[in-house]
């Protein structure tokens, strides 16, 4: 494990060796700066694990400083002022500012250690919430998304989660919330619209979950942005989730580029059930077990072959599709263990509406855009079909706004009838 890094501020050369020696032989590294110039530098460079800073210094003083970091969102590492005249006013300017300690020189060698360790084990990171990732499994996929998701906990950066609905975006956001601190996922994006900055206050050093933006409107977009540009003042990780393609949106017009390109700078892929089907069977069991403890259920059990059709079927709804089966299985089965017959029997009722298949075949001899034109004109076709011709009904299955939404047809050919254009 690396050694702490220590930044020591102090226009007296002395001061800044002494110190450097002292905690180098504790073990630490040790950064110098000479004034508050070349701590201003360094901060803006990297972190340190914690900073020792003089108060009077003849280019700008300590507490300046530290309000300077304080209000541009800089000041995430513990603080430990230092000053050979020190007041108590001046002690408590500084804690009320975000100072962690306070030392007055000289200082003793016994005091110096202690607080620095102090300060250190205070400032530590403090651990994810690991339990939020035991709902989705333990397979090869999910223990590669929780081993990148490690990672990218030690980024600042905004973070974006693709995949399909249900597949457990919200427990990567709560995996990377640290305990403790504000948890903030609005159920509504109005607020974007309004006032964005208050999303920002409530989730001040924590983290803020935005929930599907690939459905915001134009002006909550504006709202993200802006989300986007204030959140390492607030000090909030902003994590945000989509089941939508962006770049489809972004070339349709329904998505800003900028703030596409603003939000994907760090993105993982969140996978969909059926990708890690080897978890199936013990997140079955555990479903079963808490409706069970909970008495939602009588005592039930999988058969071998029970689970073994669970694991064969499809999962389009992930998660909570998994889940809505099990409860149902547990309530309707006739004896106390659930059987194959029982899952093919209820997996009737959650497939896939058995609607008429388009029946076509793709040509694949063809260049891109056209077969992706012939592909969306057959799947709008089928939607339309699909919806009886109501456009409400019809944006909302498709995932486009209305405006969007005529322009695709009309760019595809597709004329929609009067009678297909009622709400």
């Amino acid at each position: 494990m690396a050694a702490n890094q220590i930044l020591v501020v102090d226009d007296e050369v002395g001061i800044r060796e002494l110190l450097k020696e002292i905690l180098h032989d504790e073990g630490y590294t040790v950064a110098l700066a000479e004034n508050a110039g070349a701590a201003r530098a360094f901060r803006s460079q990297k972190r340190p694990d914690l900073v020792l800073l003089d108060i009077w210094m003849p280019d700008t003083d300590g507490i300046t400083l530290l309000k300077e970091w304080e209000s541009a969102g800089l000041l995430t590492m513990p603080v430990i002022m230092m000053s050979g005249h020190g007041t108590i006013d001046t002690a408590v300017e500084a804690t009320r500012i975000g100072a962690t300690d306070f030392l007055e020189k000289p200082i003793s060698l016994q005091k110096l250690l202690g607080t620095v360790g102090r300060a250190l084990k205070a400032g530590e990171p403090r651990p994810h919430n690991a339990a939020a990732l035991a709902g989705l499994g333990t397979g090869a996929a999910i223990a590669e998304l929780k081993a990148r998701l490690e990672q990218a906990a030690s980024q600042a950066a905004p973070l974006l989660l693709i995949g399909e609905p249900g597949s457990g975006q919200e427990s990567c956001a709560r995996f990377l919330h640290r305990p403790d601190t504000p948890w903030v996922a609005p159920e509504s994006f109005a607020v974007l619209a309004d006032n964005p900055l208050n999303l920002l206050e409530q989730a001040r050093n924590g983290l803020l979950y935005l929930e599907e933006i690939g459905e915001l409107s134009r002006l909550e977009q504006k709202g993200l942005l802006l989300i986007l540009n204030k959140h390492e003042k607030y000090n909030v990780r902003l994590v945000c989730a989509t089941s939508k393609v962006l770049p489809v949106l972004v070339e349709e017009g329904a998505f800003d580029a900028k703030l596409f390109q603003a939000i994907s700078s760090l993105t993982l892929t969140v996978p969909g059930l059926r990708e890690h089907r080897e978890d199936i069977p013990a997140l079955a069991n555990l479903a079963l077990a808490r409706l069970i403890e909970t008495r939602q259920s009588p005592p039930r059990h999988f058969s071998v072959a029970a689970l073994n059709a669970l694991c064969n079927e499809s999962w389009p709804g992930n998660l909570p599709q998994l889940h809505n089966v099990v409860k149902t299985l547990a309530l309707t089965a006739l004896a106390e263990e659930i059987t194959a017959d029982d899952v093919n029997r209820v997996w009737a009722q959650f497939a896939p509406s058995a609607l008429p298949s388009p029946g076509f075949s793709l040509r694949l001899d063809q260049p891109l855009r056209e077969a992706r034109d012939e592909f969306e004109r057959i799947y709008f076709e089928h939607q339309i079909k699909k919806v009886g011709g109501n456009m409400t009904r019809l944006a909302e299955s498709v995932g486009l706004e209305r405006t969007h939404l005529y322009r695709k047809l009309k760019q595809l050919g597709i004329v929609v009838g009067k009678s297909e254009t009622g709400n």
